[in-house]
């Protein structure tokens, strides 16, 4: 509950859908047919010496634990964010990038480590784990952290907390998974960072990529979010209908900020009125402005004098909601904004979701990712 790292399902993550699929499925092959796991083990003492150099493939695929592989399989779940944002061939293009890199840093620190305290490391963890942990450095850098609640008053929670949870208890699986863990995010800061032009030599084709997508993409491609959320169960016809009423809100100003947006129009304060959008602010009436009380007219000051003829004046149409709180957005959420400003939101959007959540960086957050993302 503690991870709102885009919307549920794998919509648009073909590669993602693919990877948990095919992998957990042969883990659970291996698990079944036990006398075959010896040739999906990680054993560099078997490259080496044996030259055994099929073992760089096959060991570094698979995991043969269960329980890695429920953690591996629950990281990459939360990672399609990142294919969903780059792409799926840059997101290939990493994960083949890193998968190379971290052989070579396997062995790198496997030896600093017999050099350092006189122990040879024969074996280390099967599976497609060193790429994984890589994909921690650019969710680290280019997701945005967003607070969630408080524990004990002390310990922040955000949604990237649960991930960060399931990376340690995947560390702490087995003894020398510290070694896997430090080549992935060393591999992956290489990557990311592109040092010595790393992403040109280690990258998916494009032709590649286009026949992965024309035949891949249709068995693994995952089925949209459905437009309308389920109502709550149990609750009563009251609350369903102002659901409804609620869902019917966003859909029309959603569908009028869609046609400002092809129409090219300058926006004024803002492309949408937010406070629709916030159903709970209707009835804060605590925190609207005191409404301003009529000038007293000569007659009532003057009762002697003769009435004035003053000019009618058209009849004004009542707003369907009250003004929008001029709430100023908080100093310290410069860098929120900033940071939504990054995920491709407009400065009025991002500064009106905060004006509208009373500067409420959750609920103006969720609504940008669910409705504008």
């Amino acid at each position: 509950m503690f991870t709102t790292t885009g919307s549920r399902g794998l919509d648009k993550a073909p590669l993602s859908k693919g990877l948990l699929l095919v992998l957990s499925g042969l883990t659970v092959v291996l698990n079944l047919l036990p006398q075959y796991n010896h040739l999906f083990t990680y054993s560099l003492q078997a490259i080496t010496l044996q030259h055994q150099v099929w073992r760089l493939v096959c060991g570094r695929l698979i995991c043969l634990d269960l329980k890695d592989t429920f953690c591996n399989s629950l990281l990459i779940y939360n990672f399609r964010i990142l294919e969903r944002r780059f792409g799926s061939r840059k997101f290939a293009s990493f994960l083949f990038g890193t998968w190379v890199l971290t052989a070579l840093v396997d062995f790198l620190l496997s030896e600093a480590f017999h050099y350092l305290f006189d122990y040879q490391v024969s074996e280390l963890p099967a599976g497609l784990l060193g790429p994984v942990f890589s994909l921690f450095v650019p969710f680290y850098s280019s997701i945005p952290k967003v607070p969630v609640t408080q524990l004990l008053g002390q310990i922040s929670i955000t949604n990237k907390s649960l991930v960060y949870i399931v990376g340690l208890q995947l560390l702490t699986s087995s003894p020398f998974m510290w070694l896997v863990a430090l080549s992935g995010l060393v591999s992956g800061k290489l990557y990311h960072g592109n040092a010595l032009g790393v992403q040109r030599l280690l990258f998916v084709p494009r032709w590649l990529s286009r026949v992965g997508a024309f035949v891949l993409e249709p068995l693994f491609s995952g089925p949209p979010p459905p437009n309308e959320p389920p109502l709550g169960m149990g609750a009563t016809l009251d609350i369903q209908r102002q659901q409804r009423m609620d869902l019917h809100d966003q859909q029309v100003l959603l569908a009028q900020f869609h046609q400002a947006r092809r129409n090219h129009r300058p926006p004024q304060n803002g492309l949408m009125n937010w406070n629709r959008f916030f159903p709970s602010l209707r009835h804060r009436g605590q925190n609207l402005p005191p409404e301003p009380q009529p000038h007293p007219s000569p007659q009532q000051l003057h009762p002697t004098a003769p009435p004035l003829l003053e000019p009618t004046a058209p009849p004004l149409l009542e707003p369907t909601a009250p003004p929008l709180v001029n709430t100023p957005v908080a100093e310290e959420q410069v860098s929120t904004v900033a940071r939504l400003m990054e995920m491709g939101f407009s400065r009025i959007d991002v500064q009106d979701a905060l004006r509208a959540s009373n500067n409420d960086i959750n609920v103006a957050t969720n609504f940008l990712l669910q409705h504008l993302g």
